[in-house]
């Protein structure tokens, strides 16, 4: 293709009209019959995707408990008499013999969360450095590390960070019963200084909270509609944790997670859409039906910061059993 017009299509594809989805649209979704709705997932997937290829990232908690944020979830709030202990964050040399790791087990992108309401400088220095370090092993980099203040995603940038997780949890409607100490909007607000920076932005949510299907489909609204869609989409199955106020909460009907993530595929189809926190209660049959509904990427390894993960051992028969492959 010549250079004119190559900036033709680019020009057509910048001036296209983003498709936003209203609410009642991704209600509509949720309401068809499963079949149906996996079926156009799994559509919208393949146009996109290899079908058959699973993104595998590891989460590490560098610093945990302790946070002074109230997430109703979160056993790592110091507000819940829990069985997590606080501890301070992790040295450096620890956080690159797990990533060597976590790389040489097949992983390709490394995620590292700190539990705090966001980093002070001097924490924030100390992260960078992990940054730097991971990403010359050759993996992708992702933190999560609270809400940013100006200048911190710029920081990340330059030290060559790939992902920035800062989950919207649920929708705005229903935030104020999760969490009471920050708002909806001031998480937008970190979405925003990421995505200014630069950086790729990793934004989904937990369902099974209490919240309606009014909430989730909202919840996949709000993400489809960002000014551009997450690049990486992680959803969690809440798992209930003995101490917090969401410990009590009553499984979610698994036909509803798979909805879920089939919800997520239609409206941000080039999103990677990972299964995330819950998935240890997953049996295979299921797991395997999130895959078919659209969900193209996974956390791998036995946690996921305090809660546990389905070991490396089920994860690769599972990938054998199916023929998919890793990426």
């Amino acid at each position: 293709m010549q250079a004119s017009s190559v900036a033709a299509v680019q020009s057509v594809s910048e001036s296209a009209p983003v498709r936003r989805w209203s609410v009642d649209e991704v209600l509509a979704l949720y309401d068809l019959p499963l079949m149906d709705l996996i079926w156009r997932a799994q559509g919208v997937h393949r146009d996109n995707f290899d079908p058959n290829a699973i993104q595998r990232s590891t989460l590490l908690s560098v610093k945990t408990g302790g946070c002074s944020e109230d997430c109703s979830y979160c056993s790592q709030s110091a507000r819940y008499d829990t069985d997590t202990e606080r501890e301070r964050l992790m040295p450096l040399d620890q956080v690159v013999a797990a990533a060597k790791a976590a790389k040489d087990k097949g992983a390709s992108r490394f995620c590292m969360g700190a539990a705090w309401k966001g980093p002070k400088d001097n924490d924030l220095d100390r992260v960078l450095d992990m940054v730097r370090e991971v990403k010359a092993l050759g993996m992708q980099t992702c933190v999560t590390l609270g809400m940013l203040k100006d200048g911190q995603a710029e920081k990340l940038k330059d030290a060559g960070l790939d992902y920035y997780n800062h989950n919207l949890d649920t929708d705005k409607e229903f935030y104020g019963q999760v969490i009471k100490t920050h708002t909806h909007d001031d998480r937008l607000d970190t979405l925003d200084q990421v995505r200014d920076a630069g950086i790729n932005v990793c934004s989904g949510g937990i369902i099974g909270m209490g919240e309606s299907r009014k909430n989730r489909a909202a919840l996949i609204a709000q993400l489809a509609n960002l000014p551009t869609p997450p690049e990486s989409v992680p959803i969690n199955n809440l798992v209930p944790i003995p101490g917090t106020p969401l410990a009590d909460n009553p499984r979610l009907d698994p036909f509803e997670f798979v909805r879920t993530i089939a919800a997520a595929r239609i409206t941000m189809p080039k999103s990677w859409v990972r299964l995330s926190a819950g998935r240890q209660e997953m049996g295979d049959e299921l797991q395997a039906l999130c895959f078919l509904a659209g969900a193209n990427s996974m956390f791998y390894g036995d946690f996921l910061l305090t809660t546990g993960n389905p070991d490396i051992e089920r994860d690769d028969a599972l990938f054998a059993r199916l023929g998919v492959k890793a990426v």
